[in-house]
């Protein structure tokens, strides 16, 4: 996998050349305040938005009382605000409906959904993705190791990170598919929660193989800045295909159902295909979990226990703790 590979999977690289397929999506430039916010380990969350006036006298008098040690000149902790980014986060959130799907350049906060009050990642205003993203280790990885696994020695591409907010739709796990292509050919295809088994997927996996392979001749075959590459689909109750990201094809990116091995050499590809798939030359594997037998825990389970919540938890954390309560006060009065 070589760094121009992954710099070609940025969301801001491919989504003017295949917008009319896919969800819509705003994309903002990220300050470099909030970048740096992003990866201090101090205050968990800001607010991103004004409290009910009703509020703002208790809150000051409040955060007066609260002295962080014996020291005093300690003065208060005063959450970090970035006013002319949130003002244009919210415009877009607004013009996507008013909820939105947050990610950076490639990595969207998934390993982090379990902290959000609504154990989603659904998001309704700046402060939402600022608990998300701060609280993942996908996050963290795209803004300081994004070219780990590439193998060319050459310097790393300079980098302008952006906040991606794409349209909020409800879409069901069972019915998103990842795709493996090498040398603009269509290898694989995998369910994408391969942890569950959907009756539905084993019944139809002929059907969602062949309406998948149409989309790709169709609309991303030879149409991507790579010739090796993997893209994520989802197929709407109506069959109707759409894309929803792309990822590098090398070891960043998880082959869920596939190893690197099977993908990189093709051996054991071929074994699976039926006696009437062997006929298409073009035919890729389809694989997804075909019995119950074999559901397996979420993946995203070893991430919902950590230093943070430890710190919440425990109290060790007082920064952190306020920020949380402070949160889930205004998601209150919201509701």
């Amino acid at each position: 996998m070589k760094k121009e590979q992954v710099v070609h999977c940025q969301f801001s690289v491919w989504y003017p050349l295949f917008r009319a397929v896919t969800i819509r999506s705003v994309i903002l430039p990220l300050p470099e305040n909030v970048k740096e916010y992003l990866l201090d380990d101090g205050t968990l969350v800001v607010s991103g938005r004004e409290d009910p006036p009703s509020h703002a006298q208790e809150e000051s008098d409040d955060a007066e009382e609260i002295q962080w040690s014996d020291d005093e000149n300690t003065t208060a902790l005063k959450a970090p605000e970035f006013p002319e980014f949130t003002a244009k986060v919210e415009e877009a959130i607004s013009s996507l409906g008013g909820s939105v799907f947050p990610k950076l350049n490639w990595s969207a906060p998934r390993d982090a959904y379990w902290i959000a009050m609504n154990s989603s990642l659904k998001c309704k205003a700046l402060s939402d993705i600022f608990l998300l993203f701060k609280s993942s280790d996908f996050i963290t990885r795209d803004l300081i190791q994004p070219f780990i696994h590439c193998t060319d020695d050459s310097p790393d591409p300079s980098l302008d990170y952006e906040l991606v907010l794409r349209k909020w739709c409800e879409l069901i796990p069972g019915a998103e598919f990842r795709c493996f292509v090498k040398e603009n050919k269509l290898l694989g295809i995998s369910q994408r929660d391969y942890t569950q088994y959907y009756d539905h997927i084993s019944k139809q996996h002929e059907e969602i193989c062949r309406s998948i392979q149409e989309f790709f001749k169709k609309h991303i075959q030879y149409k991507f800045l790579d010739e090796d590459f993997v893209f994520d689909v989802y197929r709407d109750s109506r069959g109707k295909i759409w894309l929803i990201d792309f990822n590098p094809f090398g070891e960043v990116t998880d082959s869920l159902l596939f190893t690197w091995e099977e993908l990189t050499s093709g051996k054991n590809l071929k074994g699976d295909q039926g006696e009437g798939e062997a006929t298409e030359q073009d035919s890729p594997v389809f694989r997804c979990t075909n019995s119950k037998v074999t559901v397996q825990p979420s993946p995203y389970l070893s991430y919902r226990l950590p230093k943070d919540f430890v710190d919440l938890s425990t109290g060790e954390d007082v920064h952190k703790l306020i920020d949380f309560l402070k949160l889930k006060r205004n998601q209150q009065d919201d509701d």
